[in-house]
This record gives C-alpha cells, sequence and structure tokens, in this order.
C-alpha cells in the first residue's frame, strides 16, 4: 500500500468515529476511500475526522469531515471530541482551535477526561438553515409524517448547528418510533434543500431529555453529538427545558450523556466521553488499511 496515514478508530458515545492524520500531505481521504472503509465490518464509520495542517492562523487544525456515504459533513461534534482526545494524547495539551467548513471551533479535555466543544451559535434563520419556504418562527414549522388527522410525527423545530437539524418533539421513548423507516423520507424532504439530520426527542425533565437521531449522509446512528446540540437549544427556545441539559442518547450502546449548555452569549457548549478503540494505517485514495499489531493508542 502506498501513501499510507496513520488513522485510529473511536467512538463517541457509540458514534463510530475514524480519526485519519493528514498533516504534513497535500491529498486528502477521498470519496471512494470513505465507502470502501464504510463498506468494511471492521472500519464502518458514520464519520471521518480528517486532521490537515492548518489554514487560518491561530488554529491547531483544519479538519475535513466526511461521511460514510463519501459526502461532506459541515460539523460533528461526537467526531471533534475524538479528534481531541487523540491530540491530547499525542501532544499532552488539553486545549485545542480547530476549523471546520462549518467555522471555528475550540475545545478543551477535562481532569476527568470528558471533552467540551464550542459548537459556536445556533441560526434560526429559514433560509440559512436552509428551510425552502419561508417561516417567520423556525421554532415550529410546518412538516408532518403520518395521517393529517393524526400525524405520527409533526411540526418540528428546525435550526442550523453548521449543519441543517429538524427536532421532532415525542411523548415516549424515541427508540420505540421506526426512525429508519421516517428518517429517510424527513433527510431528503422537499423542506430541506441541503437535506437535514432528523432527531425525535423526548423531554424527561426542564433539564433531561432522551434523544434519537438519524443522521444527514449516515442514516441511523448511535450518537450525534450536532443533533443533540439543537435538540438543547430547541428545547430552551421553544419553554421546554432550561438552557442546559443532560441529553440521553437512547440509541447509544449504555444510553450515555451528553450536557449541551446554550450559554448567554448564545454559544452551544457541548461536553461527554471520547473513547479510542484501535489505530492503523490507510491510503486515503483507496480506503485500503491494515491494523497496527500493538495496542498503543496513538495517530
Amino acid at each position: 500500500m502506498a501513501a499510507e496515514a496513520q488513522f485510529a478508530r473511536m467512538n463517541g458515545l457509540g458514534n463510530m468515529i475514524l480519526v485519519v492524520d493528514m498533516r504534513g500531505r497535500a491529498d486528502a481521504v477521498t470519496p471512494a476511500a470513505a465507502i470502501a472503509l464504510n463498506a468494511d465490518p471492521a472500519t464502518r464509520f458514520d464519520q471521518i475526522m480528517a486532521i490537515h495542517d492548518p489554514k487560518v492562523e491561530g488554529t491547531d487544525a483544519f479538519i475535513d469531515i466526511l461521511n460514510c456515504d463519501g459526502t461532506k459533513a459541515q460539523a460533528c461534534g461526537n467526531g471533534t471530541r475524538c479528534v481531541v482526545q487523540a491530540l491530547a494524547a499525542e501532544t499532552g495539551r488539553k486545549a485545542f482551535t480547530f476549523q471546520t467548513v462549518a467555522g471555528i471551533l475550540n475545545a478543551i479535555e477535562h481532569a476527568d477526561g470528558t471533552i467540551s466543544v464550542d459548537m459556536g451559535k445556533p441560526v434560526f434563520a429559514w433560509d440559512r438553515i436552509p428551510l425552502a419556504e419561508e417561516f417567520f418562527d423556525t421554532s415550529r414549522i410546518e412538516l408532518q409524517i403520518g395521517p393529517i388527522d393524526a400525524p405520527i410525527l409533526h411540526s418540528p423545530a428546525a435550526m442550523s448547528m453548521g449543519n441543517p437539524h429538524a427536532v421532532f418533539w415525542v411523548d415516549r421513548d424515541p427508540m420505540s418510533f421506526d426512525l429508519d423507516r421516517f428518517g429517510p423520507l424527513l433527510e431528503n424532504h422537499p423542506m430541506f434543500p441541503e437535506k437535514a439530520n432528523i432527531t425525535l426527542a423526548q423531554v424527561t425533565s426542564p433539564s433531561s431529555m432522551t434523544t434519537r437521531t438519524w443522521e444527514r449522509g449516515a442514516g441511523l446512528t448511535l450518537a450525534c453529538g450536532s443533533a443533540a446540540c439543537a435538540a438543547g437549544v430547541s428545547g430552551a427556545r421553544t419553554g421546554r427545558t432550561d438552557r442546559k441539559v443532560a441529553i440521553t442518547v437512547a440509541s447509544s450502546p449504555n444510553r450515555g450523556t451528553l450536557t449541551i449548555e446554550w450559554r448567554e452569549d448564545d454559544h452551544v457548549v457541548m461536553t461527554g466521553p471520547a473513547e479510542w478503540e484501535w489505530s492503523g494505517t490507510l491510503d486515503p485514495s483507496t480506503g485500503a488499511f491494515r491494523r497496527d499489531e500493538t495496542g498503543a493508542a496513538a495517530l
């Protein structure tokens, strides 16, 4: 295999992440490589986080994000935590600043191993989410699935966290819904010209909720950090919750928890864990890979 790059298989609350070290290189992980890697059970993933040399002064790296279908993603909160853990282990540093397509992200690893990522400011304007129709109030848009007189899902809150989101409020465990059936329809609904992440959210108290997400470009996912941010913000925006909530991710293997805080300065901060699984090398043009024989946690 030529032109190998180091990578680590990691997860954020079960969200399957490949962190690929592309620093010092002029090439990129190709869509074909992403599709090939996702096709192998050993490297199946939700997002690839490719670490490139910084493009902007004052940042530590540019992060190129790919979905498992080879398309580009603007944001991935769970993946960003994985990048922080990998770089913290490599450098001994705790604080990092990254550039992504969605903007600049600041992140810090805490003493207990959890990682906080400043996901930036939410966007509510209909044409910047974007939506295909104008809505003065995007906290409740006209969209439903099911019979018109008894819809299964309806009236989601729409917003962008660097990528478009629709949050549907439900009154029971989100795992009890056929999201694998509704998800593709809603992701590709004409209302969302750039598609959308679809989240079901059950509010369990003013400071807690449970969520499940169909992720744009990835499908049913065990966790989605930006969707948790969207749910937390939407809960506060609609008066359902406080501005700081503990979000139980229903589809996470351990129903793990993310803390989402929509601060008074309008920034959304997500705090949660990341976990290293194993490392190896791959060809970023084809996706051919091999696993390291050692058990060392490193890029």
